[in-house]
């Protein structure tokens, strides 16, 4: 017995000293000849130590270290404001705002006398099954909480606000929610995600679903929710072998019931320039969607070849609208003034016209950019949407052109200030992006996404549950619509539709309060 113990015992030295140790002198040696590193080579122990707080240190800012207001490009409040009306359907805050009132920033002019609920335009009618959570007990290490089934209201527009694009084409696109998804493509989110956001978009109701550039999936079909087709320069699901234009594959898209209209994907906020997608996330059911090479990293052209002034713009607009009969729109992003005012006097003198511009801020999200793109080019969305707004009502076709904006505009305050600038309705990424599980972990170009929601790779997807996270996508538009309905009576509005530039204010460093925030921007 006293053998077996022995060998025991100095199998357990063996095991928990000697081992490891041996493997640290290797690794020592190993870091000091080494010639990549010079921390590691002057300093082995202590440069592996650094590499290691390096490698944790964004989860440490962002869990222990960041303000609730300060993190980047989304803070932890920001998050919460996501989160919360999508999982509770809660909007409800204690005590009194964190926002900061000396900073400079936009006020919604509430009226001395607000609407009664009962005087707002509001359909509530389908009611809409949904599932929310409810917290029994929650402690410092734990958390229990059940869903429970729920009716609600969907808070569409009456019918007498809802909007409609391209009221002169065949089909027009009838609207009764002001919020939408922006383009996400299958490829950059996984299948799993791109069915929760289609059913839980599709229970929702009143609202739509932006493909991205990838082009129409069968998994932006699963639920019964209206799509906007985005081509891109690279024509990713409408073009021949040889990347031409395919008029075929864009009448089979058009056939489509659930798609409502296209949008010619110019550029987009945090990038302006083509979309890429690495190569691992390239498989073989997304090439074959998007008529690429499977496998291989894949580079979108910077624009379209196949024009290249605002003339020829207007003139592929038209074409496409004659061969898909329903509306087509843009997406751009505002730089240059003189450029919008181009694309709005063309507007006047052709006739042509896009039904839609879709303006997309340059604090917008994407799967993958360069950082000088997204730091520094374009313009942020409260900048870029009076420009638009104006430059088209001085060429006087702006009943003509609905505008859709996006950037960062996931709370209903924020959709507010972006309707009474000019916008007449906005779609939301990142935000719905969170609805399905995405922490922010930022790796969404590696395909290494560890929620499995901006990855195609099956095994992470594993953690991402449709059936759960579509439910989270229904409430978190549904509570956003009912926010801005609640602006809207506090303004003296019986729709948030009827927002306008006079119900907002801009504060400035000085406590002086524009009534015009064009002021601002001079």
């Amino acid at each position: 017995m006293a053998d077996i113990a022995a060998i025991i015992l100095l199998t357990a030295v063996l095991v928990v000293l000697i081992i490891p140790g041996v493997l640290m002198l290797i690794g020592f040696l190993a870091d000091r000849s080494q010639k990549r590193h010079a921390v590691l080579r002057n300093y082995p122990l202590i440069g592996r130590v650094r590499y290691f707080l390096e490698s944790i240190g964004p989860e440490l800012r962002q869990y222990l270290f960041t303000d609730d207001d300060t993190g980047k490009p989304f803070s932890r409040k920001d998050y919460l404001n996501v989160v919360m009306p999508a999982k509770y359907k809660k909007r409800l805050e204690g005590f009194g705002s964190k926002r900061d009132f000396d900073q400079p920033g936009y006020y919604i002019k509430n009226t001395m006398f607000p609407r009664l609920t009962e005087e707002l335009s509001i359909d509530h009618e389908p009611r809409v099954d949904t599932k929310i959570y409810h917290i029994d007990k929650e402690n410092l290490f734990s958390r229990k909480e059940h869903h429970e089934a729920k009716q609600v209201s969907p808070y569409l527009l009456g019918k007498e606000h809802a909007i409609v694009i391209g009221p002169n084409t065949k089909n027009p696109f009838h609207v009764r929610g002001l919020i939408g998804m922006s383009g996400m493509s299958f490829g950059a989110l996984g299948e799993r995600a791109i069915t929760a956001l289609s059913i839980g978009l599709g229970r929702a109701g009143g609202t739509w679903m932006n493909t991205g550039e990838g082009g129409l999936s069968s998994y932006h079909l699963k639920g019964n929710v209206d799509l906007v087709v985005q081509i891109g320069p690279g024509l990713y699901g409408v073009r021949t072998p040889d990347g031409e234009m395919s008029w075929e594959e864009l009448k089979k898209k058009a056939a489509t019931d659930q798609v409502k209209a296209f949008e010619l994907k110019l550029a987009q906020g945090a990038k302006t320039r083509g979309g890429h997608l690495e190569a691992e996330k390239v498989t073989e059911e997304i090439a074959e969607d998007r008529g690429i090479v499977p496998f291989q990293s894949n580079d979108s052209p910077n624009r379209f070849h196949q024009f290249s002034d605002v003339y020829g713009l207007l003139d592929f607009v038209e074409e496409i609208r004659d061969v898909a009969e329903k509306p087509v729109g843009i997406k751009i992003v505002v730089g240059q003034e003189s450029d919008v005012q181009q694309l709005a006097e063309a507007i006047k003198e052709t006739g042509k016209k896009p039904d839609f511009i879709s303006v997309d801020g340059g604090e917008g999200g994407t799967g993958a950019t360069y950082q000088e793109l997204t730091d520094s080019v374009g313009l942020p969305i409260k900048s870029a949407i009076p420009i638009l707004h104006q430059a088209l009502l001085q060429a006087g076709v702006r009943d003509q052109v609905k505008i859709i904006a996006s950037g960062k505009l996931f709370t209903p305050d924020r959709i507010a200030f972006a309707l009474a600038l000019g916008a007449d309705l906005v779609q939301v990424a990142r935000a719905f992006m969170i609805t399905t599980g995405c922490i922010m972990a930022q790796v969404c170009h590696t395909n290494h996404c560890p929620v499995g929601v901006a990855t195609t790779d099956p095994k992470l997807q594993k953690g991402l549950d449709i059936e759960e996270k579509s439910y989270r996508v229904s409430n978190y538009v549904i509570s956003t619509r009912e926010g801005l309905y609640n602006i809207a009576a506090a303004a003296g509005l019986e729709s948030p539709t009827q927002l306008l530039e006079k119900h907002v204010a801009y504060k400035d460093l000085y406590d002086v309060v524009y009534e015009n925030h064009l002021m601002t921007n001079k």
